[in-house]
């Protein structure tokens, strides 16, 4: 059996290493880069070279605060297509082993996902949202170079021109706007030997292909959609949306109207699902046990008394629907969570959807934009913001996300004593 120290393959990434290593010094102190180098590698260090960046010490910058940098990163074009990319490259990257990062043409990092493990690794050399990975901030990197050249790339080991990344690779794929070809950022996977593997480009490449489609489809029907707004709607203000308050402990209201349990929970579920409900799903969604479509169709005629006296449009049936869209809170906060702008989310959110509720549909969906807004908040939120959050009554016994709120406090917080301490508290209770 080969020993491990004795494997070839290992041998040869330690030689080639070794001759990048040495390349790079000769590159230094003459100032000509050996033609031994890939041709995209050699071009990259010499424009390093020329813009002295320091391959011992060049770390990326971060320029915004964390507000200015969430409110851009929700309003940037690659926002709405995150879906597509998570669903492609972020899901299968924990079991893979690697780190997807989407940045934009500048190079800034926006949103920075993938196997927990290696996230904290990186974060070593600042492979952070809101980092700028521009060549001229760090050198040869795979984002930065493929911005720079505007088309694919792979880089690795110590073709980085920065010492700090040699031991990851990358892969990196430009995304364009479909409609104007203007350059909108990049897609990029990151790790150990495998972010280089042969079917690594084609994988972020098709990734990059279905994010444009889903852009260009986007635009279509932004395009229609204003066509028919200004067709229909050119001399006509847009009617204004009731409030329909269902978050937190205070009693339910439509408008100035108070509304009763029943009647919250069946014109939530009807805000929440706008294209309607069968009578049959409807009545599964509001009462336990054995749902009765008669029950509903009683409780029915009496919300459209309520409904009538708020100046609202009488429901629809068949399906059940509303007569018009309602400003539904619970909606707004998983619109802004979807945007990640979780700042704004959490001032919205006072508390569970109807917490008194015990409506199947009303526990599921309950359950459903709590679960959103927490992940969101341990995926992407800024300490003193997961701080926030875990304050709240509904997480004051969260063991999970106060000890992930310990990880994310920087060293000399001085609120990790007082998180400490309640960490201890929450186990103490559940001993």
């Amino acid at each position: 059996m080969r020993s491990p120290g004795h494997d070839p393959r290992e041998r040869d990434a330690r030689d080639l290493r070794d001759r990048l290593l040495r390349a790079q010094e000769d590159a230094i102190a003459t100032g000509v880069v050996p033609l031994s180098l890939r041709p995209v590698v050699r071009d990259s260090w010499e424009r390093a070279i020329r813009g002295a960046i320091d391959p011992d010490r060049a770390l990326p910058t971060i320029d915004l605060d964390d507000d200015a940098f969430r409110a851009y990163r929700a309003g940037h074009a690659l926002a709405p297509v995150m879906p597509v990319i998570r669903r492609l490259l972020v899901e299968g990257a924990d079991d893979a082993g690697l780190v997807v990062a989407v940045g934009d043409a500048q190079g800034r990092l926006l949103w920075v996902e993938g196997d927990p493990h290696l996230r904290r690794r990186a974060e070593d050399m600042l492979f952070v949202a809101g980092a700028d990975w521009s060549e001229s901030s760090v050198g040869t990197s795979a984002p930065g170079t493929a911005l720079q050249l505007d088309r694919p790339v792979q880089i690795r080991g110590a073709e980085h021109y920065n010492r700090i990344v040699h031991p990851w690779s990358c892969t990196a794929a430009p995304v364009h706007d479909p409609a104007t070809g203007a350059l909108l950022g990049v897609i990029d996977i990151t790790g150990t030997d495998l972010a280089v593997a042969p079917h690594a480009l084609s994988l972020v490449s098709a990734t990059v292909a279905a994010v444009e489609a889903e852009l260009r489809i986007a635009n279509l029907e932004t395009a229609v959609h204003a066509t028919i707004r200004r067709s229909r709607l050119r001399a006509v203000p847009a009617p204004s949306r009731t409030a329909l308050t269902v978050l937190g402990e205070r009693r339910p209201r439509l408008g100035d109207v108070e509304l009763s349990p029943r009647h919250a929970e069946i014109l939530t579920l009807l805000a929440w699902h706008p294209r309607g409900l069968g009578a049959e799903r409807l009545a599964a969604l509001v009462y336990e046990g054995d749902p009765s479509p008669v029950t509903l169709r009683a409780e029915i005629a009496r919300l459209r008394r309520v409904l009538e006296a708020a100046g609202e449009p009488p429901l629809e049936s068949r399906p059940y629907r509303l007569g018009r869209e309602l400003d539904l809170d619970a909606a707004r906060v998983g619109k802004l969570v979807g945007q990640g702008a979780l700042r704004k989310a959490l001032e919205h959110y006072a508390g569970p959807v109807l917490p008194a509720s015990a409506a199947p549909g009303i526990v599921e969906l309950r359950d459903e934009l709590a679960g959103r807004l927490r992940e969101s908040m341990l995926a992407d939120a800024a300490p003193d913001l997961l701080l926030a959050f875990a304050e709240r009554d509904e997480h004051r016994y969260d063991a999970a996300l106060w000890r992930a709120l310990l990880q994310v406090l920087p060293a000399r917080s001085p609120r990790r004593a007082s998180v400490v301490a309640h960490l201890e508290r929450i186990e103490s209770a559940l001993r």
